[in-house]
């Protein structure tokens, strides 16, 4: 244990040492660089979503947003459509305020945002008629017209490949009655690298990805590979060491699975390493965007949902 104390010590000075011999970073904030932000995904397979596309204002590094500011930065009047291959479909622009409570609430926990976040009025883009074909191996085209703008984007919903052998066992460390630990399997294919992200959540609630959503397949590419799928936790969150990844036992619980392209990965990759990265050692992250033309994702998934009860002990 001192010898860990003093490497701890002697990595934490050598690391003070050399930030204190660079210059800082500090990204441009001027308000003539703000750039349109465009979040949109297609998704195939059980429990996938419609497709949509949110499109918004870059702000300052350094600035202060209240919930008027915020909904301003959303941009409607927007042209937005998606190219299958096979046709153009222009996605319809819906406002949130004009949509019934009911389905309003269910728009907001697709998004995952809070149940009262229904205050701030937005629009969305969103192929109502679902007359996308949407399947593995195709390739998505977005176009997007916006104050003056031309964007676009390219994006492609890869082979599925799903968990199995779902196992529910002990947490390490002291034995609990109420919490469990979910250990599933994945068969990866070989000769090609593939990419996976996910979510949970509760039955009822929003599904929420885990602080680090994506992985490679870089350590069990072709192989039968077991591993502990953790609950996803809020970052906003109470932050229990005790009960971190772990699942309540008796909860009904969902669990969205998905594999998506290289370009998609790595904006979840850097997004999530610069939501992970803060404090006062931290440094600037610019997140991988594949907009042209902006910032932002144009994301295919394809998808599996699994809904199950974790056992009483």
């Amino acid at each position: 244990m001192i010898i860990k104390q003093c490497c701890f010590v002697l990595i934490l000075g050598l690391t003070l040492l050399m930030s204190g011999c660079e210059e800082p970073f500090v990204p441009e904030t001027e308000v003539s660089a703000q750039e349109i932000v465009v979040e949109g995904y297609i998704e195939a397979g059980p429990g996938a979503n419609p497709t949509y596309v949110i499109i918004s204002k870059s702000i300052p590094f350094i600035s202060t947003v209240n919930a008027d500011k915020f909904a301003e930065l959303f941009i409607k009047g927007a042209s937005v459509s998606v190219n299958d291959g096979n046709k153009d479909v222009q996605l319809s622009e819906l406002c949130l305020s004009n949509l019934p409570d009911n389905i309003k609430a269910e728009v907001y926990r697709t998004l995952g945002f809070e149940p009262d976040s229904s205050a701030i009025d937005i629009c969305i883009y969103v192929d109502i008629l679902d007359q996308l074909k949407r399947e593995v191996g195709r390739t998505y085209k977005l176009t997007v017209m916006a104050e003056g703008k031309q964007l676009s984007a390219l994006t492609t919903i890869p082979p599925y490949v799903g968990l199995f052998d779902f196992k529910w066992s002990e947490p390490p460390g002291e034995p609990s009655d109420s919490l469990a630990e979910l250990n599933v399997k994945i068969s990866d294919p070989a000769g090609v690298t593939n990419y996976y992200r996910y979510l949970t959540g509760s039955a009822g609630g929003p599904l929420i990805p885990p602080f680090t959503s994506v992985t490679d397949d870089a350590i069990f590419d072709g192989k039968e590979f077991e591993f502990p799928l953790q609950r996803a936790e809020r970052r906003d969150g109470d932050f229990d060491p005790e009960s971190f990844g772990l699942f309540t036992r008796g909860d009904s619980i969902i669990i969205k699975w998905t594999c998506i392209d290289k370009s998609h990965f790595d904006f979840w990759n850097t997004r999530d390493f610069s939501a992970n990265s803060g404090g006062p050692f931290s440094s600037y992250t610019r997140i991988a965007s594949n907009i042209k033309g902006g910032l932002g994702v144009w994301g295919g998934y394809s998808v599996d949902t699994y809904r199950m009860r974790v056992p009483p002990k």
